[in-house]
């Protein structure tokens, strides 16, 4: 601790000589434009706990992963248990994913990424597909559906002009990545390619991981009131599953897979996840006068999914279609305005997954053979209103109507069961006032409603649980945010989420995951995050920010027993009380340029009956580069970092209520990388 408080007063120190430079004109917050709820103005202006990660945000760490960033934003934790397994949560949600992302809904281009099954496969995308998130904190489901965790609407990047660009990276533990992508194209028609090829050996054994992406981004002009936007992506995955270990064989050697035990380890099983997918969609919107406009959308996926595991060797397919539509009503009175949205969004998943025996990786005799389905359709209205005296109004619902089917073809236990969830009302009531230019106060009640997704209904252990029961709760937050002095920008939240029939994740005496409500939890938090920057004429310093995130997180189980255990007061199993991340960013003659991030994360319960905790761990990164633009459309940049510094030992997505002890999933320990890129 004493190490962060040191950095935390070289950053102060930053700031008050930073003072000395000129002081840029804009302020920070201005330059903010929020889409999510369908805003489209001002974060001034809007009634939202948000946080965003522009390009600039992704380009300040190594160009292989969006980790680190995403962990820059208050209240969001994302976790790699190995190189390309990620897990996503926002405020707490991690519970329910003991692999992959869950109970966060994504959006891609305006369209579910997010399967009708309730996952979501991350790690398929590209790091140079990432332009621009916008992460919205708690409930979501007036808007978007079914959802306590969170919504992430994610947008591929877009040159202003066209170009091509080059780059190449390489690093520690067998790290290569190689890409290219361009933009052609006109004002009317606009074209972005993107490919990659992107490979790691790993830090630890049994994890390396290999991806070749490529995604193609199309913008028309049709006419001047109207425009069709197309979107693919294909995404060939491979990556290794070391496993978790115990904290004796952590600290004896964190880089061990997972060692043999009754079962095999993860080596001589050749644990792993083979994952190809191809997702394309299409959505036109056109403007048909000054009031009235709309949109409409579709999309498809298909993935063909294989998981040598160390209990079994899973075979699926899974196939998605959607659609999400919506239409908009401008109007304006003599001292007010607004706008009226109403909408739908349907979603269809169909899965035949199978599961065999794992003879050292290779697949034995059928254990079980399984069809699932589900369809779901929410229908949406959202009222702004635009009222006197610098008042924001936002009153918006959903209904949600979900149903699933599972049919065993083969194994025990048979059935065939169908199940339609009953309609759930989600509303949420939204209000700002913009004190003045410079700040703003606002406050929000939200209902929050998620079923079960398929993989907790039908999770690995092969049971099918036809009485899991759909979690929600209710969501209030207020918030402040604004600037003083121009340069300096603060964004502060407080929330206090009541959730009953938390779904949490459990081990069976295999340590295979499967899924129980908690009945009910207070989560209560804090997200705060400030700035400071300037921006100078070309001098010796001609850029510099300073900010800080900060995330409180006072979560805890107010009324849970299982197998004759009261666990109630106990803390919220997998996350940390306080995480702080602070950052320094440097542009010396606009051509030179350096960041620094140091990142604290508190000690994190890993199981319900809070008896063992992950260490808190504190890490520092950073990255140095030059790059100069030779003409508007040429430029190279030349850069190099390291992570993790210190070289501390640390975990990254410990494995929750593991049988037998096997939370840890070990992070790297230090490591440099270095590239280069390229635009002409």
């Amino acid at each position: 601790m004493k190490r962060y408080l040191f950095f935390v007063c070289l950053l102060l120190s930053f700031q008050l000589s930073a003072q000395q430079i000129q002081k840029d004109s804009t302020k920070i917050l201005d330059e903010v434009v929020v889409k999510a709820y369908q805003y489209n103005r001002s974060l001034k202006e809007s009634p939202v706990a948000l946080g965003i990660a522009t390009e600039k945000d992704f380009n300040r760490f190594n160009n292989s992963s969006v980790v680190s960033t995403m962990n820059t934003i208050p209240g969001v934790r994302m976790e790699e248990r190995s190189p390309g397994s990620y897990r996503f949560s926002i405020r707490g949600s991690t519970l329910r994913s003991p692999f992959g992302v869950r109970n966060v809904k994504f959006y891609w281009n305006g369209l579910p990424l997010t399967d009708g099954g309730g996952n979501t496969y991350l790690n398929l995308l590209d790091f140079d597909a990432f332009g621009r998130a916008e992460i919205i904190k708690g409930p979501g489901a007036s808007l978007y559906g079914a959802g306590t965790g969170g919504v992430v609407l994610l947008n591929n990047p877009f040159a202003r002009q066209n170009q091509i660009q080059l780059s190449t990276s390489g690093g520690s533990f067998g790290l290569q990545r190689y890409q290219t992508s361009g933009t052609f194209g006109n004002s009317k028609r606009r074209i972005f390619v993107n490919y990659a090829h992107q490979q790691l050996d790993g830090y630890r054994q049994q994890s390396a991981m290999k991806r070749d992406a490529l995604n193609v981004e199309g913008k028309f002009s049709l006419t001047e009131k109207s425009g069709l936007r197309v979107s693919l992506f294909y995404a060939d995955l491979y990556y290794q599953t070391p496993g978790g270990l115990t904290l004796t064989q952590y600290n004896s050697d964190p880089r061990q897979a997972r060692p043999p035990g009754a079962f095999g380890g993860a080596i001589q099983q050749q644990a792993a996840i083979y994952n190809k997918t191809i997702y394309g969609s299409s959505t036109y919107e056109r403007q048909w006068n000054s009031h009235w406009s709309s949109r409409i959308g579709a999309y498809g996926s298909y993935t063909d999914f294989t998981n040598p595991s160390i209990l079994n060797y899973e075979r699926r397919t899974e196939q998605n279609l959607g659609g999400r539509t919506d239409t908009r009503y401008e109007f304006e009175k003599q001292s007010w305005k607004g706008k009226l949205t109403v909408g739908v969004e349907y979603q269809y998943f169909y899965s035949p997954l199978a599961d065999y025996g794992n003879r050292n990786g290779v697949r034995d005799t059928i254990q079980t053979d399984d069809r699932l389905t589900s369809n779901s359709l929410l229908a949406f209205v959202q009222a702004e209103f635009d009222l006197p005296n610098n008042f924001y109004a936002t009153i918006g619902g959903s209904t949600n109507f979900l149903k699933y089917k599972f049919n065993r073809l083969s194994g025990l236990p048979a059935g065939n069961y169908r199940r339609n969830f009953d309609p759930e009302l989600s509303p949420r009531f939204a209000l700002i006032k913009k004190i003045n230019e410079s700040f703003s106060a606002f406050g929000s009640v939200s209902k929050g409603f998620s079923p079960p997704t398929q993989a907790e209904v039908r999770p690995s252990t092969g049971v099918y649980n036809n009485t899991l029961s759909p979690e929600q709760g209710i969501n209030y937050e207020v918030g402040l945010r604004g600037s003083i002095w121009k340069n300096f920008s603060f964004d502060v939240v407080a929330y206090d989420f009541e959730l009953a029939q938390a779904i949490v994740s459990q081990k069976n005496i295999f340590n295979v995951d499967y899924f129980i409500n908690a009945g009910s939890t207070s989560q209560k938090g804090v997200e705060t995050f400030l700035s400071y920057q300037t921006v100078s004429a070309p001098q010796f310093i001609s850029y510099l920010r300073a900010w800080v995130s900060y995330t409180f997180t006072n979560y805890k189980f107010t009324n849970f027993q299982h197998d004759g255990v009261d666990y109630s007061a106990n803390r919220w199993t997998g996350s940390p009380l306080n995480a702080l991340v602070t950052g320094v960013d440097l542009s010396i003659f606009k051509k030179f340029y350096w960041n620094l991030t140091t990142n604290y994360v508190d000690c994190i319960p890993l199981n319900d009956a809070n008896s063992i905790y992950a260490a808190s761990y504190f890490l520092v990164g950073s990255r140095v580069g030059f790059k100069n633009n030779f003409s508007s459309k040429t430029s190279v940049e030349i850069f190099g970092g390291v992570d993790n510094a210190l070289d501390q030992r640390y975990s990254l997505g410990n494995d929750l209520n593991s049988t037998g002890g096997r939370y840890f999933n070990a992070a790297a320990a230090r490591n440099f990388y270095f590239g280069m890129k390229v635009k002409i």
